[in-house]
């Protein structure tokens, strides 16, 4: 049976530790894996396929696998997207889809579908001018932890103590994402969850101790071993499923009265500090799952 030919697609040209581990699992696997960048793919009406994909001479992959999409303008993250859309509108299984992945990338979206699915959150608004932004810190309350709208690894997030510590409409993209802050205003210990999904299963999962409230690891936080329990389970699996993705990495938090909550999803999670500490290895599970999903063909 022919070897399924795919499409790993990568931020940069060079390989990072990620996908490395990633294209090894798979090539051990059976798998013949090209590693390129969304940016380095073009539509061109002059293939039979209508795309032109590095390394695979205007034929399609078997399958196409996302450890990431670069960051740049409204227009190229929008052509990017519309290269994985236009690969799953030619039957091509891709891991994640560009529906998963712009529902993870956009916080308002993944916390009206978490809402939507019964999953409880920290109380959140998002609107469009400080205006608003402040009508909504004083009638809360509460501090607010503000998230850019587009982000990921704890990178510009802040904590707003009174309404006057919001930020200027141009810090946050003249978009206010806002949680309440959940943790009891004293506290000193800092700790939220990792659970990382793969086809409706959970991979692994972390304790994550920071030293200040930002709890990324990426920042600082120390990852430490965890074995979820069947609620942290649930939500983990409910929230993947709400979003539609074939793996993610589910953040969970306890509010200052001990409730679990689902706090964010990445759709292209980074598992480098999670491998420190489980058992087994992430990229190899990762690829069994993403190549068992492949058209029967070109399995191997």
């Amino acid at each position: 049976m022919r070897a399924p030919h795919i499409a790993l697609f990568i931020e940069e040209a060079k390989s990072d530790w990620h996908s490395r581990r990633l294209a090894t699992a798979m090539e051990e696997r059976g798998a013949r894996v090209t590693t390129t960048t969304l940016k380095d793919c073009a539509f061109d009406t002059r293939c039979q396929s209508g795309l032109d994909i590095p390394g695979f001479d205007g034929t399609l992959p078997d399958g196409a696998f996302v450890r990431s999409v670069s960051t740049g303008t409204l227009e190229q993250i929008t052509k990017r997207l519309g290269i994985l859309h236009a690969l799953r509108e030619s039957g091509v299984r891709v891991w994640n889809d560009a529906r998963a992945i712009e529902r993870c990338v956009d916080k308002s979206t993944a916390t009206f579908l978490f809402q939507k699915a019964g999953l409880p959150t920290p109380p959140t608004r998002v609107v469009e001018d400080r205006a608003n932004a402040l009508a909504h810190a004083r009638a809360s309350g509460h501090p607010l932890v503000v998230k850019p709208l587009f982000g990921s690894q704890g990178n510009g997030i802040l904590r707003a103590l009174t309404p006057d510590h919001l930020p200027s409409p141009d810090a946050v993209g003249e978009v206010y994402y806002m949680q309440d802050y959940v943790r009891s205003p004293e506290a000193t210990e800092f700790e939220d969850w990792r659970v990382f999904v793969s086809n409706g299963r959970m991979l692994a999962a972390m304790k994550r101790v920071g030293k200040t409230w930002i709890t990324n690891v990426h920042q600082g936080a120390e990852p430490v071993a965890h074995e979820p329990d069947q609620e942290m389970q649930y939500l983990a699996l409910a929230a993947v499923r709400a979003i539609g993705a074939d793996y993610a990495g589910v953040d969970l938090i306890r509010d200052a009265k001990g409730q679990l909550m689902v706090l964010e999803i990445n759709s292209n999670p980074a598992w480098h500090g999670l491998q420190k500490v489980a058992v087994s290895s992430i990229a190899e599970a990762l690829a069994e799952d993403f190549l068992a999903s492949l058209p029967a063909p070109v399995r191997t």
